[in-house]
């Protein structure tokens, strides 16, 4: 890997960017393991002076993780303690976000500011040591006793963290699953012990059930990236809860963990192919569907879990080619009283509501509401639509709340019953799906509308916003501000009128002067783009942008005619329009 990296980083993207070596390895890092773009990764590098042995930082919304990245890029010998102790240095200063943001270098500061917002939502830390080496034998047991430590810290307190190594093997094997993470197919064999397992046939199903080592479980790709919980009716949770504790307090507890077995229910997993071969178990197109927060844990006691001999869990192996069927496994085994409502979301009766009236009114379309789910090959793509993305459209659209539209948890929680409405219109959800194709067009690598870098770092969020302004710019010139247009009577007007990327570019050019305006009026404290886009008076500076842009408009060379073209697709009639679905 090292020396594939060293070619990799020679590219002109790298050296232009960032300063050394040190710097290009983690770039090539966030680029190809954590798939940030050009711009996310230029935001999410703090290494430099004052980093405070901070290389980067990655908050993650869809998994609710920060990721804080420490880099060391050697093309020989082993890794010794020091770079630990770097890690464990900057999750005590992290403990003290104010005191850290005073003395870190620019970078720093401002990716502090959206961290401290990742805290207040709860969201989980993952330290990532990456290495193109390997560690020394005492740097090993350090790290063994660095994540019992952090163990023992984070059940103490709120702050939820792990540690993790990224070693030159982890590390290959990261990049070879992430060339295939849009449609992973996770291969994995299990030496199972003899007398210790049985294999069965139930309902013309293959069945293995068997007892496998705990060091054996941190071996499954797929665990610390979540590629293997793709049909879990969720992700990880979080290491600070009750039973994850429990786990980690029996993992470390040498008079208990010879128990773990009997304290545990086991780990469900099928797979769409599966061989035993003597004692070799071969699984193709495996995943877990119950079992995420176990193995997460496990994992996050990696080093003091490869120590131990005793340690036993249950793993109940199924294949089931069905992916109907491994669906219903999924939600069935999930349904204990830790499982949240946004998990079983995809199967409320509005949500199946609105499945079936939108694919009735339109045959070729088809509306994905289980995550990781495939699309018919027969559909097409232009109407195909995420229920995940269609709850960030309503929430941008109809609430008018961009600002918080990154969030699914407050989507498919606090507010499902105000933005999935049975009888929401067909016609209204393959609008907004419209809406938001010709905005994806303004955030491609060719920038075509000259965005500011910092807002194309936000890729996450800012698109969003765009949604959001096309919709203020027919409230706006209909005199409508506080209520929401329909978005199939927007999308037809603007689409009879030639109109459709002329309101989608506006919405845009004007989202890029709202943030570069508050950027250059904000002058006591760090502005963080991030905290801006997550902010209400974000939307303030959106709608006076837009506002000010009519009133220039007529002004401008031959903006006259294009004003009068804009007017007739804009001004719709106050039927058109309905009241502001609340989000506050």
């Amino acid at each position: 890997m090292y020396n594939k990296i060293l070619a990799d980083i020679k590219e002109p993207y790298y050296i232009q960017n960032f300063d050394n070596d040190g710097q290009r390895f983690v770039a090539w890092y966030l680029r190809n393991i954590h798939l940030r773009d050009l711009n996310q990764t230029k935001d999410d590098i703090t290494d430099g002076t004052d980093d405070k042995q901070i290389d980067a930082i990655v908050i993650d919304d869809d998994n609710s993780t920060v990721y804080i990245i420490q880099g060391k890029f050697i093309g020989s010998g082993n890794v010794d303690s020091g770079p630990l102790r770097e890690v464990l240095a900057s999750w005590l200063q992290l403990r003290n976000l104010v005191r850290l943001q005073e003395v870190g270098n620019a970078k720093l500061k401002r990716k502090l500011a959206d961290v401290a917002r990742a805290f207040e939502d709860e969201y989980e830390v993952s330290f990532e040591l990456i290495t193109t080496s390997a560690l020394t034998k005492a740097a090993t047991d350090d790290l063994d006793t660095f994540q019992k430590e952090l163990s023992e810290l984070s059940a103490k307190s709120e702050f939820d963290a792990r540690i993790n190594l990224v070693d030159d093997t982890e590390l290959k094997r990261r990049y070879e699953l992430a060339l295939d993470r849009e449609n992973p197919k996770i291969k994995h064999t299990v030496q199972l012990a003899p007398g210790k397992y049985v294999q069965m046939k139930i309902n013309d199903a293959n069945v293995v059930i068997a007892t496998i080592e705990l060091k054996e479980t941190i071996k499954i790709p797929g665990i610390n990236d979540g590629t293997l919980f793709r049909k879990n009716v969720r992700q990880s949770l979080g290491l600070n809860n009750v039973v994850n504790k429990g786990i980690r307090e029996t993992i470390y507890n040498e008079k208990e963990n010879g128990n773990f077995f009997f304290y545990h229910n086991g780990i469900t997993a099928i797979a769409n192919k599966m061989k035993l071969d003597g004692d070799m178990l071969y699984l193709d197109g495996l995943s877990v569907v119950n079992g995420c927060q176990s193995l997460n844990t496990i994992l996050s006691c990696s080093e003091h879990v490869k120590t131990l001999h005793d340690a036993r869990i249950m793993f109940r192996f199924y294949e089931i080619p069905q992916r109907d069927r491994a669906d219903r496994i999924s939600i069935n085994t999930n349904t204990q009283s830790a499982v949240k409502p946004r998990d079983l979301r995809s199967n409320h009766g509005r949500v199946l509501n609105l499945k079936r009236n939108y694919e009735q009114k339109y045959p070729n379309g088809y509306l994905a509401t289980k995550r990781g789910e495939q699309t018919p090959a027969d559909k097409d793509k232009n109407q195909v639509i995420d229920l995940a993305q269609l709850g960030k459209y309503l929430m941008s659209w109809h609430s008018q709340r961009p600002n918080i539209a990154y969030s699914e948890t407050k989507i498919f929680d606090k507010y499902f019953d105000q933005l999935f409405k049975r009888d929401y219109k067909p016609e209204d959800i393959h609008a907004l799906n419209g809406w938001m194709q010709k905005v994806s067009k303004c955030w491609t690598k060719d920038n075509p509308l000259q965005l500011n870098e910092t807002l194309l770092a936000m890729k996450a969020y800012a698109p969003y916003h765009q949604l959001y302004g096309v919709s203020m710019c027919f409230a706006i010139a209909s005199n409508q501000n506080e209520r929401a247009p329909s978005p199939s009577k927007c999308y037809k007007m603007a689409s009879e009128n030639g109109t459709l990327m002329d309101i989608v570019n506006i919405s845009g050019t004007c989202l890029n002067i709202a943030l570069e305006t508050a950027a250059s009026e904000q002058q006591t404290k760090v502005f963080s783009p991030h905290n801006w886009v997550k902010a209400k008076t974000c939307l303030t500076g959106i709608r006076f942008a837009i506002r000010n842009y009519f009133t220039m408009l007529p002004s401008m060379p031959g903006g006259k005619e294009q004003y009068e073209k804009l007017k007739t697709t804009l001004t719709l009639n106050n039927e058109d329009f309905e009241d502001r679905w609340t989000a506050d």
